[in-house]
C-alpha cells in the first residue's frame, strides 16, 4: 500500500501540473489571439508594399474568408506634455474592429478609432502608463513624430521629422508585450503622417469559425504568389509557442524523475516480498512450478502496484483539476490583484492522461523487473539452506 501510495501521489502530481500548464497556455493563446489575426500576409523581403499588389477581391471570394483589413505599422516617438515613449503605430482599416477582440480587452475608455473626419488612438496600457496620458484631457493632444521621408540631413527639426497630433479614446490591456508596444489608430492617419497613399505593411485576414485554416492558407498563398508569405497564428508567435511547449515537457521530465524515485518503493516492496515468500517459492517448485511461472507471479504483483497507483492517481488528479476548474479554489493573488484571471487556470487534455499512464506503467515495469530478475539467486540460496 505504501508503494501504491507513492505511485498515486506521483501520478496525481503529473496530471495536476500538466493541466495547470495547459490552462496557462490556453490563457496566453487566447490573449494573443485577441490581437493577432487568423492569417497575416506580409512581404518575404522588405517592409511596405502597395495594397494593390494583393488581389483583395479575389481573396474575399475564398469560402471561409470573412474580413480583410489593411495594416500599416511604423515605429514613432509619442509625446504627451513632458513625457515621451517609443511606440509602434498600427494603422488599421475600418473592418479591424469586426475582426479583432481588442475591443473586449479595454482597460479604460472605449474602442474608437475614427468618428467622421476625426481620428483617435487606442493605446496599450503600458504606453499610456509611460506617457501618463489622460482620457479626460481634451486640451493637450498626443504629438507623434516620425522621420520625414523627404527631410534633409542637417536641416531643421521641422524638416527632419513629420508630426501629427491625436487624442486617445481608450487603453487596451492584453499582454505586456503588446501593452508596452502598440498604439492603434486609423490607417488614413498613419498614411498621412508617413506621406504614403496606398502603402501597407500587411493584410490581416479573419476566417469564419469551423473552417479549414490550412486549406484556406494554401489557397491564399497560391493567390498572392511567392513574393508574399502567409502566416497563421502559430507562425506569428512561433517562438512563444515553442517556449511554452518546452517548459511543459521540461516540467514533465522533472516530475517523471521524481516519480522514478518514488517507484524505488516498488523495488523494495517486491524484494521484501520475495524474501518473505522463500518457502512458498520452494513449495511451488516442488509441485512442478517453473521459474518462469514464479517470475510471472511477482511481475504481476509489481505491475498491479503500478497500475492501481496510476489509475488512482489519474482519478484523484482529474478530480482536483475539475474542482479547481469549476470552483477556482486556489486563487492568484489577493482580492485586489490585477491578474487577468482570479484563480489558477486548468485545462485537462486526454493526451496528457495517456502519456502519464504509459509513463507510469513503463517505470513500474522497469522497477518490477529488477527484483524479479534476481529471484533465482534468492531461491537457490533458500533451497540450499532448507
Amino acid at each position: 500500500m505504501i508503494s501504491v501510495a507513492g505511485v498515486t501521489v506521483g501520478t496525481m502530481a503529473l496530471i495536476v501540473v500538466l493541466s495547470v500548464f495547459n490552462g496557462f497556455e490556453q490563457l496566453v493563446v487566447s490573449l494573443f489571439n485577441s490581437f493577432n489575426p487568423d492569417l497575416e500576409i506580409t512581404l518575404n523581403e522588405g517592409k511596405n508594399f502597395p495594397s494593390t499588389d494583393i488581389p483583395q477581391e479575389l481573396l474575399r471570394e475564398i469560402p471561409g474568408v470573412l474580413y480583410l483589413t489593411e495594416v500599416l505599422e511604423e515605429n514613432a516617438l509619442m509625446k504627451y506634455k513632458d513625457k515621451q515613449a517609443i511606440v509602434t503605430l498600427k494603422g488599421v482599416g475600418e473592418e479591424y474592429q469586426r475582426m479583432t477582440g481588442v475591443d473586449t480587452m479595454m482597460a479604460e475608455g472605449r474602442f474608437l478609432l475614427q468618428s467622421g473626419e476625426r481620428n483617435f488612438t487606442v493605446l496599450g496600457y503600458g504606453v499610456a502608463y509611460y506617457l501618463n496620458a489622460s482620457l479626460s484631457d481634451y486640451i493637450n493632444p498626443i504629438t507623434i513624430f516620425v522621420p520625414s521621408r523627404t527631410g534633409k540631413i542637417g536641416g531643421s527639426l521641422d524638416q527632419a521629422f513629420s508630426q501629427e497630433t491625436i487624442f486617445p479614446s481608450g487603453y487596451f490591456s492584453i499582454q505586456q508585450e503588446f501593452d508596452v508596444k502598440y498604439a492603434l489608430m486609423p490607417i488614413r492617419f498613419v498614411r498621412k503622417l508617413l506621406d504614403y497613399s496606398i502603402e501597407v505593411s500587411s493584410i490581416e485576414v479573419k476566417l469564419a469559425d469551423g473552417t479549414d485554416q490550412r486549406k484556406i492558407q494554401k489557397q491564399i498563398e497560391a493567390a498572392v504568389g511567392e513574393k508574399f508569405k502567409v502566416k497563421n497564428r502559430f507562425q506569428q508567435q512561433e517562438l512563444l509557442y515553442n517556449i511554452m511547449k518546452s517548459e511543459k515537457y521540461a516540467i514533465f521530465l522533472i516530475l517523471t524523475f521524481i516519480l522514478l524515485l518514488a517507484t524505488f518503493n516498488v523495488v523494495g516492496s517486491l524484494s521484501m516480498l520475495i524474501l518473505d515468500k522463500k518457502k512458498d517459492i520452494a513449495v511451488l517448485q516442488s509441485m512442478g512450478a517453473t521459474m518462469k511461472l514464479i517470475k510471472r507471479i511477482f511481475m504481476t504483483e509489481g505491475m498491479l502496484i503500478s497500475f492501481i497507483g496510476a489509475v488512482t492517481g489519474m482519478i484523484l488528479g482529474g478530480a482536483v483539476c475539475w474542482i479547481q476548474q469549476t470552483y477556482g479554489i486556489i486563487r492568484m493573488g489577493g482580492p485586489n490583484s490585477t491578474f487577468v484571471v482570479d484563480s489558477y487556470p486548468v485545462h485537462m487534455q486526454p493526451l496528457d492522461f495517456l502519456l502519464v499512464f504509459f509513463t507510469v506503467i513503463l517505470i513500474g515495469y522497469l522497477a518490477a523487473w529488477y527484483p524479479v530478475f534476481n529471484i533465482r539467486k534468492i531461491n537457490t540460496s533458500l533451497v540450499k539452506l532448507d
